[in-house]
């Protein structure tokens, strides 16, 4: 994809794309680790694993521990719920571009490391139900790089992988992307580096959502 006024579907990561949502996510893995008496890690290994799937997390956390990710979910959920005065807010004009797209014609959809059940609450605690035309999450696919996500978002709103692009801030949202054969753009204000994402060759690395937005209005 050269001109991405052509795009006929914009994919978005959820947290740190959409949502500024990584104290929000750390604090979370932090009270899970220590109910759970596992070893606490740095702020930069449970910064790292956000946009994974629960069980690709617990993993790459703890891989020389054998830990029941339902539980490490529960308690992570419940630590989740606990806290959400630290926020969850939407990064400045994100729900504009969503807004602009969609009035444009353009289909937007949303593939997250989230469950459905935590991106199900947070669609309606934004009154969001609706906005998306369609939504995927890790526990009902599979995680992020797999590009499984992106193929069922593709096939259920019959769209070519060449009129998509995907938006995201980690490189495993580029991975993911150059994994199905979808351009990506990467956001700067996220989890992981320009560099990181510049290493899965995107078309863009943004700073602003504003910035994002002259791109599709060409």
């Amino acid at each position: 994809m050269c001109n991405l006024s052509e795009a006929r579907l914009v994919i978005f990561d959820w947290d740190g794309t959409l949502v500024d949502s990584e104290e929000h996510i750390v604090k979370s893995l932090e009270i899970t680790s220590r109910v759970m008496g596992l070893h606490a890690l740095s702020r930069h290994q449970y910064r790292d694993v956000i946009g994974l799937g629960m069980p690709e997390v617990v993993a790459r956390l703890y891989p020389d521990k054998s830990i029941d990710v339902a539980v490490f979910r529960r308690h992570y959920s419940d630590a989740f719920s606990k806290h959400a005065h630290l926020g969850n807010r939407f990064f400045e004009g994100a729900l504009e571009l969503v807004e602009l797209l969609s009035s444009m014609g353009v289909l937007v959809a949303v593939a997250t490391g989230k469950s459905r059940k935590g991106l199900a609450q947070a669609l309606q605690r934004h009154g969001l139900i609706g906005k998306f035309h369609y939504t995927r999450c890790a526990d009902e696919s599979k995680s992020k790089p797999d590009p499984m996500m992106l193929f069922e978002i593709l096939d259920h709103l019959k769209v070519k992988a060449r009129d998509a692009v995907m938006v995201g801030d980690t490189r495993y949202d580029m991975e993911m992307a150059k994994n199905a054969g979808v351009a990506s753009i990467g956001v700067s204000f996220g989890v992981h580096s320009k560099d990181d994402l510049g290493c899965y060759s995107p078309l863009l690395v943004v700073d602003s959502f504003a910035e994002l937005s002259k791109q599709f209005v060409g």
